[in-house]
């Protein structure tokens, strides 16, 4: 596989400039889980994502503006990125199809546990995303399985183009009106989701529509693993090989180490998932092979390690996770104590863990920023 140079470094955005390649933890309900904002900026993340589908629902959309946007609220002074709620609408509708429904409109939809119905629409997804005061507006996109039959994929990919069209336009009316009410020093950015499945054909002609309507980044969407777990290697470098190089490219959802280091030999400059703090807070995290400040990396995943934090192994070890890592927990715990607050099931264990895995995360964008 080519391994392509890095064009772009950073993203100038309203709430500040931000490095490339980046890794944003999901906050999707305003909050990344067991830690506060203090906690994310202490572990070097630039910035965070969350979720318009399920801010929406908790705590609302009124409550988000009455407590100042997204920054304000959550404490959080640098960039925010806001996904659409596509990927979030097709989960819900592919567990349960009572659920709700898509049509050419929108989605309608009631989570499991709601008395009311929600609506979502291309113009009301970025209506919502900028009055949250997101830095980053992503398209609302209809989304499928790599498995899916190719009707649903044309279908999916007919409706993403033009959903996309319509969150432009309402894109730059409302930040015209923005900017006109008081001039805007750096205005959002606005991206596209590339969709496709798992056709060559379809995900070339989605990018080709995308880019003459013109964004400002773009993402890879959908699923970008198989029924194995396994990378979708050559879908995802054929996206990045459909996008220019002077636009960043998003890996959308995508988090395992490894995973993020194949995406960024082969491009992408962006990436965000749950599975950082997920695995933390149950025990699992992380620990590099070898410094990482000084070791080239690649897709392999043998520049890091498991440490199952529950192990018995761990009672009496006075170390710290890793000999490499300078995040706060590290400085200051061993592996001795983490596995007693795990074992106490203590409410301070999910935030240990949960910084160490960040920082580790930061850890890897820095050695990538720095590999040729």
């Amino acid at each position: 596989m080519t391994d392509y140079r890095l064009p772009i470094t950073e993203l100038t955005l309203p709430h500040g400039r931000l490095p490339l390649p980046a890794f944003l933890p999901d906050g999707t309900q305003g909050v990344v889980r067991s830690v506060d904002a203090a906690d994310v900026a202490a572990c070097g993340v630039t910035a965070v994502q969350m979720n318009v589908f399920h801010l929406m629902q908790k705590p609302g959309s009124s409550t988000i503006q009455a407590l100042g946007g997204l920054h304000k609220m959550t404490g959080w002074s640098g960039p925010i990125f806001t996904d659409s709620g596509g990927f979030q609408v097709y989960s819900l509708l592919r567990q349960n199809a009572k659920s709700g429904s898509i049509n050419d409109r929108g989605a309608t939809f009631k989570p499991e546990g709601s008395d009311r119905k929600f609506n979502l629409t291309p113009e009301k997804s970025v209506q919502l995303q900028l009055s949250y005061g997101a830095d980053m507006v992503i398209c609302f996109d209809d989304c499928t399985h790599v498995d899916d039959p190719l009707t649903e994929q044309e279908k999916s990919v007919r409706r993403t183009v033009a959903w996309a069209r319509r969150c432009k336009a309402e894109f730059e009316k409302l930040v015209k009106e923005k900017d006109g009410v008081r001039p805007l020093p750096q205005r959002p950015y606005l991206m596209a989701v590339v969709q496709g499945g798992a056709s060559k054909e379809l995900r070339r002609q989605c990018a080709e529509q995308l880019l003459e309507i013109g964004f400002d980044c773009y993402g890879y969407g959908g699923w970008p693993l198989d029924s194995q777990g396994n990378l979708l290697e050559e879908m995802v470098a054929t996206v990045r090989e459909l996008i220019p190089r002077r636009f960043a490219l998003h890996g959308l959802g995508i988090g395992h180490p490894a995973n993020v280091a194949t995406c960024a030999r082969l491009g992408y400059e962006l990436f965000d998932s749950t599975m950082p703090t997920r695995d933390a807070r149950h025990g699992r995290v992380y620990a590099f092979t070898a410094d990482p400040t000084t070791t080239k990396l690649d897709g392999r995943g043998d520049f890091f390690r498991y440490v199952y934090l529950g192990d018995k192994k761990h009672v009496k070890d006075g170390r710290a996770i890793s000999e490499f890592c300078d995040c706060p927990t590290c400085r200051r715990y061993s592996l001795g104590y983490l596995h007693h607050l795990h074992k106490l099931n203590d409410s301070l264990y999910p935030r240990l863990a949960t910084m160490h895995n960040l920082r580790f995360m930061t850890q890897l964008m820095e050695s990538l920023q720095r590999t040729p």
